[in-house]
């Protein structure tokens, strides 16, 4: 058996939106991050938890 504690619940996804737009956020499970595309930032999963703050966030290219 794996240890998925560290792994983000893809559920917990449609809980959440982006703080700027209040859309839907895409996930990103290569980088571990939460994609809005409307407000063009990215924001970070660390050990399985979303961080939805827009200081964390980066700014998409």
């Amino acid at each position: 058996m794996s240890d998925d504690t560290h792994s983000f619940d893809r559920r917990m996804l449609e809980a959440l939106i982006c703080p700027v737009t209040h859309g839907r956020l895409d996930y990103d499970a290569e980088a571990q991050e939460l994609i809005s595309k409307p407000a063009n930032l990215a924001f970070p999963i660390r050990n399985g938890i979303p961080i939805m703050l827009v200081d964390e966030a980066r700014a998409l290219d």
